[in-house]
């Protein structure tokens, strides 16, 4: 009795690790073991691989099966093991000859022995590249996917029967092709041109796109909020190839990938609906899935109505926005997911939506005043810029002008990027939304005008010492969009402005 191993992967959070499929067939009852803490998704691929390898024509071992995935002590969920598991028992009943440790397997088997696509291929195959992984095999869906991985060879399989003739040395296989430069398809998006009036909206979104900063838009229902959040993704930089790993990891984790669209290659937008809870927004459950703000990581996290979230989701956030991460504990285990995004709100000033707008509200000072206070002082705290989004008069919306491009408006947020990537090449920071205090110390120095202007402000808008480093950093990229080298009082009076709408 020989026991034979096989090389596979699974994920824990966003990361790839190494698992050993062991097999040992010995005398007695027939029996088919699968041990190592599996959950109840591995335990019932013994079915799908009992009925696969019939469909190819071959005898399932008799005798006692015993399958064991190494590390035994960590928790392993999701159908990829079928396909390794599968080969495992072959070799050890000597029906192949078994693979070099080399090579790994990945998929899941259906009933006819035809492989499908899995969740977070792509974590996999990363991993697999950082060690003595030369080649993976995986389903034909899955490819496109796991080809982003460099260093290591990709190979399509599209069923049971096609690898086996692969392994008997019968069929030759070429590696899956890597795929080319990625671009995103900004033709897709909702365009800035769309957009009627609403100058110091626009203005200000070009702010927050060009340094990474948070939004809170307030107005009355149709006024266009929505669609200029909407808008935003079009102005945004393409992501490097280092975020669209990332962000391609936890889509791929959280299933929401497709042969089809096979990696994300735009800036995620995300908008859950205002009754999301706090474990939607964060992750959890059982499997220890990403959150939205997981999701929205390297995008846009998209809160309309804010002040109609639940406050324990609210306060969820507050958290994740000043560290970048999330991590996520069950009693399965624990998870830590990246959430570098950015919060954009919008709300109307009370909840019949027209309170200092018109003769349209039906609501008291102190309702409206209730209304906002749903939103907690530390939430707001964590909000860079807020801007009035006040109703269009009719000339506005009778105009045939369309308004600036979003073409336009980003090559000035991807000049002000180059420029703020230069500053900050090898200390791991991206934006100025991310400076910490000593880039802030380095790189936002005021003079003397700019300092007593911040000075009264600091009294007269209550402010605190986290958003005073956040006007700071807004200082610093409007700077950047001029592409000035010091930040004058006009930058600071700018961004002051959009604190006036607490």
């Amino acid at each position: 009795m020989t026991v034979v191993g096989i090389s596979s992967f699974g994920t824990m959070g966003v990361n790839g690790y190494a698992v050993s499929v062991e097999c040992l067939i010995s005398p007695g009852m027939p029996q088919f073991d699968i041990v190592g803490l599996a959950d109840t998704a591995v335990k019932e691929s013994r079915e799908r691989i009992r009925a696969a390898i019939k469909s190819c024509g071959i005898t399932f071992p008799s005798g006692r099966v015993t399958v064991n995935l190494a590390p035994a002590d960590t928790k392993k969920a999701g159908t990829a093991y079928d396909l390794p598991v599968l080969l495992a028992i072959l070799a050890a009943a000597d029906i192949i000859t078994q693979p070099e440790k080399s090579c790994a397997f990945i998929g899941e088997l259906s009933l006819a022995g035809e492989l499908r696509r899995v969740r977070g291929i792509l974590p996999m195959a990363l991993a697999a590249a950082e060690s003595s992984i030369k080649r993976i095999y995986v389903p034909e869906a899955n490819a496109a996917e796991a080809a982003l991985a460099e260093g290591v060879e990709i190979i399509a399989v599209p069923d049971l029967a096609f690898l086996i003739s692969v392994l008997k040395g019968e069929k030759e296989v070429t590696p899956f092709p890597a795929p080319g430069a990625i671009a995103p398809d900004y033709s897709s998006l909702p365009d800035f041109s769309l957009v009627t009036g609403q100058y110091t909206a626009r203005r200000a979104l070009e702010i927050a796109a060009a340094g990474g900063h948070n939004v809170l838009m307030k107005g009355p229902p149709g006024s266009g909020k929505s669609l200029l959040a909407s808008c935003l993704p079009s102005i945004l930089p393409e992501m490097s190839r280092a975020e669209l790993l990332e962000t391609t990891k936890i889509h791929s984790v959280a299933g929401l990938l497709n042969s089809k669209t096979p990696f994300v290659s735009s800036r995620p937008f995300r908008a859950p609906h205002h009754t999301i809870s706090a474990v939607g927004l964060t992750g959890g459950s059982q499997y220890l899935t990403p959150g939205e703000i997981s999701l929205a990581n390297n995008g846009v996290l998209f809160l309309d109505e804010l002040p109609e979230f639940p406050k324990t989701s609210l306060e969820a956030l507050r958290q994740p926005l000043e560290s970048g991460e999330v991590t996520i504990s069950r009693v399965t285990g624990s998870a830590t997911y990246p959430s570098r995004f950015m919060l954009v709100c919008a709300m109307n000033p009370c909840r019949c939506g027209w309170y200092g707008y018109g003769d349209k509200c039906r609501c008291s000072e102190r309702d409206a005043q209730a209304y906002r206070r749903r939103i907690s002082g530390p939430m707001l705290d964590r909000i860079d810029i807020f801007v009035d989004v006040p109703a269009l008069e009719y000339s506005e919306l009778d105009t045939r002008e369309p308004g600036e491009s979003s073409a336009s408006i980003r090559a000035r947020v991807n000049a002000a990027r180059a420029v703020q990537r230069e500053r900050f090449k090898g200390t791991g920071v991206e934006c100025n939304a991310r400076m910490g205090v000593d880039l802030l110390r380095e790189y936002c120095t005021l003079d003397s005008a700019s300092r007593a202007m911040m000075s009264s402000a600091f009294t007269a808008l209550g402010l605190t010492a986290r958003s005073y480093d956040r006007i700071l950093r807004v200082a610093r990229t409007i700077a950047d969009l001029e592409g000035a080298e010091e930040i004058s009082s006009a930058h600071i009076a700018e961004t002051l402005s959009y604190r006036e709408n607490l």
